[in-house]
């Protein structure tokens, strides 16, 4: 019987029977990317695609950069590869040297990685470690934020508050603990001004910690702007110092997680410079190296280095990729085109064209309920009703239809669910390229618009 089950089960068509690949899904097999110029892709066909989101807010000096390319060919022909337990290199050196300088205030190493889950992961066992370090085992408890999102390894994701991408794993999951985020939006109340607020949800650490015994909490985790899970949610004035001071009143370590929204995308070159404080621990990846080759890192501060290097002498952790030759250099020359060509500054600039353009040209769209975010890192959260802020029915699967028909259009935006809790809401995030301009920002809008008149339209709700 079993084996006339699986009979049918290998008989019944396949949808990507065309690739051997094991693509994110089995539903349908995407375009192939052929060529990649400025802020555009090609496929095999020709097509051309805007990406408006850099992929996953990664692409940020575009696609195809000459001198990216060419410290990577240098590097390659010098030595591609060596392992960091037997070798540094004058690329993994410099990048380092160049991040400590840049970095915000008591940063003082770097610990190279492959990623934004890896950069978490080490993060965790660092701060782990440290309290061994110092004579504090009990710190176990990691406290971090509900709708945020830190990575897809196991750690990551324990400590990650997107319960979409939580639910199936839960059983493999370490316990964590969650407290409210920053959604201004939608959990301010009416008598309460943004610092106010801000100075509420903040406590909700303080709180947090109280309950899982003061002595036992090793960490907060938070991205100081959330990226994809609610898309550029920004912080209120003040809530960052209050977290600081939390931390610091009962010796929680602060690990900001600035994979998606660090490195310049909004508008600084990291997006805590815009509170005034720094963290313990802080984590880089996409925008370090702009997708040209895997890369993250940990900055590191000085108490916790010192901690370890005047305690055991060896982080307890390790990758094979780790401070990869070829992707540090890649890294580096992308870290000096950002400084040298000023991009900074334009981000700020085309930032604020964006959010304008949006607000012009979809401001009063019965369906789109808020327009936020920093720089070039913006969201657009859609609503069935404006005036109750009611979300689609879920089922609807408004997110995953305006991702089709945008790119059936020819622009790449990062569409998701789940923005309120998981299994409500439906936002767009946008993070284009630092090199974008004026023309581009309209076409981003343009098309965007287009995207969301097929869908309503399709909907029979336009």
């Amino acid at each position: 019987m079993t084996n006339a089950s699986n009979s049918a089960q290998s008989s019944a068509p396949v949808p990507n029977a065309g690739t051997r690949v094991l693509h994110r899904t089995s539903t349908s097999i995407p375009p192939r990317a052929v060529r990649g110029e400025g802020i555009y892709i090609f496929d095999q066909n020709g097509k051309s695609y805007l990406d408006a989101c850099g992929g996953a807010a990664v692409s940020c000096l575009g696609h195809s950069d000459p001198d990216v390319r060419a410290a990577m060919h240098a590097q390659i022909d010098q030595i591609a590869y060596a392992h960091s337990g037997f070798f540094s290199s004058d690329a993994m050196e410099e990048l380092a040297d160049e991040l400590v300088a840049s970095a915000p205030e008591g940063i003082d190493k770097v610990y190279f990685v492959s990623g934004g889950s890896e950069a978490t992961e080490a993060a965790l066992k660092m701060a782990r470690q440290y309290f061994l370090e110092i004579g504090q085992p009990d710190r176990k408890y990691v406290i971090a934020r509900r709708q945020s999102y830190h990575g897809n390894t196991l750690g990551a994701l324990s400590v990650g508050g997107n319960m979409w991408r939580r639910k199936q794993f839960e059983p493999l999951l370490i316990t964590a603990s969650h407290i409210a985020p920053v959604y201004q939006y939608r959990d301010q109340r009416d008598d309460e001004t943004p610092e106010a607020y801000g100075l509420r949800v903040a406590n909700e650490l303080e709180t947090a910690i109280l309950e899982l015994g003061a002595e036992s909490v090793a960490a907060f985790v938070a991205e100081p702007v959330v990226g994809a899970t609610v898309g550029a949610l920004a912080p209120v004035p003040g809530y960052f110092k209050r977290v600081r001071e939390i931390c610091d009143q009962y010796g929680v370590l602060l690990i900001l997680d600035e994979v998606m929204c660090g490195m310049g995308r909004t508008g600084t070159l990291h997006a805590i410079e815009q509170e005034g404080i720094s963290g313990d621990l802080q984590t880089i990846a996409k925008g370090l190296g702009a997708g040209y080759q895997p890369i993250g890192a940990v900055l590191v501060s000085k108490k916790i280095n010192d901690a370890i290097a005047n305690g055991s002498g060896f982080f307890q952790h390790g990758h094979t990729y780790q401070g990869h030759a070829t992707a540090c250099a890649a890294a580096l020359a992308t870290q000096r085109a950002i400084k040298e060509r000023n991009l900074l500054t334009n981000v700020v600039k085309q930032g604020e064209n964006l959010v304008a353009a949006l607000e012009a040209k979809l401001g009063q769209h019965p369906f789109v309920g808020d327009i936020r975010g920093r720089g070039l890192f913006r969201g657009v959260e859609l609503v069935a009703d404006r005036e109750t802020k009611d979300p689609f029915d879920p089922t609807l699967k408004i997110n995953a239809k305006i991702k089709k028909a945008a790119f059936a259009l020819g622009l790449m935006a990062y569409p998701m669910g789940g923005t309120i809790d998981g299994v409500r809401g439906d936002h767009v995030l946008f993070a284009p390229a630092f090199i974008i301009d004026e023309n581009d920002v309209a076409k981003i809008v343009d098309l965007f618009a287009g995207a969301l008149d097929d869908v309503f339209k399709a909907e029979g709700l336009a």
